[in-house]
């Protein structure tokens, strides 16, 4: 059946699925009953078809209540075991990302079924038929899982219609799809955004039985592997090279070729055997010279194997202006590096990286990942295409110091002194005098009451020439030179060993606390321990 046709009653009809998909359908739905009926229509269409009448809105909405089969507590095992292939959505009619979900699994189901895949499309509202749910092992929303005779295996694809359509393709025996006539060319060009097209002289098509005869060489096992193993990316084959130039107009005069196809200025990547095995080609090459960052690509993004990223945050006016400047580039250091806009006004997307960066996103801002080791950078100089290049040359020669995020510099001093990421050196490390340092997180359960404490602990001690009292907020601040994981944290630095700080214990008293530093530091005016009066007054 030719594409466009597939693609258009996808369409219609996952519209109309979509508004269903979420209301409960009869807990007496029977495959049996549900491939009678999809026969039924597929027999009307035809006479529809002839006589060129239109299907009404009711027999597309008939048909669209019965292309996913609803699963209940009584049927979920009998629908399972009785067929070869189920693909299920567990979802719950309260969960957005269900709801996000429904139109995308409902035009897969359509494609498919149009498509001639064996693969019985079912949907399960896990909240109200929770023993199925219990059952199939579905703990959150939405689930998506395949059946093999039985056996469940997760969902490891894309979540828009296309990719679910591939995914499950692919895990079901038809990993490539074969393109026998230009038309069939010209028609897959206009569905698809990114493929992998293959082109094999050595191999006959067999209409008789509808089979490839290849020779089996090594360049079409790896093609044939990768397009089994990737669970994204739709891989394609030609059987002629005129087929195979409508996909990839400079395929040039090889008897054999793969290449890359998306849809972005980059549009052609060819493949070269010494670059590699496909998948890695594939891996390094399919994204785009700029990608945005979006709920749906987001896990591929940060798994991508290109493991040095410069995030761009900016408003999407402001990138428009940008884009062509950024691309060219990025351009310069393709596969090394990969470049990522991040629209500033999608809280969701973008808050995150700016909290751990600690910075505000009123201007354009540009920061590097290398997810090799977790460090981070930060271009501190204007946008522009020449600082930009010069950043990303100074990131991969490994000269550009790592980014720590701080609050601003105090402008005043009290009892107890600010210590930010950049003023922790010179007012803990390179101090003359002995510090010792309250480590706090707002969200401590613990810190309240231990600031409180040392609070009382610098007003006794207040006027000692040696010693100050100095506090970090390590929600707001990092140093490489203080590493802590647990809050509260009290650390002691002597004057004569900074790098060897002394950790206190959290529960010690006031009088303990009084009596460590009265050991550790000489205190001219003789001011002696604490006495239990003394303490008492204090707690009061």
């Amino acid at each position: 059946m030719a594409l466009r046709k597939q693609s258009s009653r996808a369409i219609s009809i996952a519209i109309l699925l979509s508004l269903l998909l979420l209301t409960a359908s009869s807990s007496d739905d029977d495959l049996d009953d549900l491939e009678e009926l999809l026969a039924i229509d597929e027999e009307e269409e035809k006479r529809g078809s002839v006589a060129q009448v239109k299907p009404s809105e009711a027999d597309v909405l008939s048909r669209a209540q019965r292309i996913v089969l609803e699963l209940t507590n009584e049927n979920v095992q009998r629908v399972i075991d009785g067929n070869e292939l189920v693909l299920l959505l567990g979802y719950a009619p309260w969960c957005p990302r269900s709801a996000e979900l429904m139109p995308r699994f409902a035009e897969a189901a359509t494609v498919l079924r149009e498509m001639g895949s064996k693969v019985v499309m079912a949907k399960l509202d896990a909240d109200r038929h929770a023993k199925a749910a219990s059952s199939l092992g579905i703990k959150g929303f939405p689930t998506l899982l395949l059946f093999v005779n039985g056996s469940a295996q997760s969902y490891t694809g894309g979540f828009t219609g296309e990719e679910i359509v591939i995914w499950t393709r692919k895990k079901t025996g038809a990993p490539v799809l074969r393109l026998t006539s230009i038309a069939e060319a010209e028609e897959f060009l206009q569905s698809h955004q990114i493929f992998v097209i293959g082109f094999f002289d050595h191999f006959e098509f067999t209409t008789e039985y509808l089979i490839y005869l290849f020779s089996r060489g090594v360049e079409y096992e790896e093609f044939l592997k990768a397009a089994t193993t990737d669970n994204e990316i739709q891989f394609v084959e030609a059987n002629a090279f005129n087929i195979a130039k409508v996909l990839f107009p400079d395929i040039g005069a090889e008897k054999q070729f793969i290449g890359l196809v998306k849809n972005e200025s980059e549009k052609f990547e060819k493949f070269k055997v010494c670059e590699g095995r496909i998948l890695q080609f594939v891996d390094y090459n399919k994204f785009p010279l700029l990608t945005t960052l979006t709920e749906l690509n987001s896990a591929r993004v940060y798994s991508s194997p290109i493991k040095t990223q410069i995030f761009i945050f900016a408003e999407a006016g402001d990138i428009e202006q940008l884009r062509l400047s950024l691309q060219d580039v990025a351009r310069k250091f393709k596969s090394k590096i990969m470049f990522v806009y991040v629209d500033s006004a999608e809280d969701n997307l973008a808050k995150p990286f700016l909290t751990l960066l600690g910075l505000e996103s009123d201007h354009p801002i540009v920061a590097a990942f290398d997810n090799r080791d977790g460090s981070k950078y930060v271009l501190e100089t204007d946008l522009t295409p020449q600082n930009l290049e010069e950043f990303c040359s100074g990131l991969l020669h490994g000269t550009l110091s790592q980014y720590y995020k701080s609050e601003p510099k105090p402008d005043v001093s009290g009892l107890i002194e600010k210590v930010v990421s950049k003023t922790f050196d010179s007012s803990v490390l390179e101090s003359s005098e002995n510090v010792f340092l309250e480590v706090y997180t707002p969200w401590c359960i613990d810190c309240d009451a231990t600031s409180k404490q040392i609070e009382k602990l610098a007003k006794h001690f207040e006027g000692v020439d040696n010693l100050k009292f100095g506090r970090y907020d390590a929600s707001l601040n990092e140093n490489p030179n203080l590493q802590i994981n647990n809050y509260p944290t009290l650390l002691f630095y002597p004057a004569g060993d900074k790098f060897n700080p002394i950790k206190l214990s959290k529960k010690s008293s006031l009088k303990e606390l009084v009596s460590f530093i009265n050991e550790k530091v000489k205190i001219e005016d003789g001011r002696g321990a604490m006495t239990v009066d003394q303490e008492k007054k204090d707690e009061l």
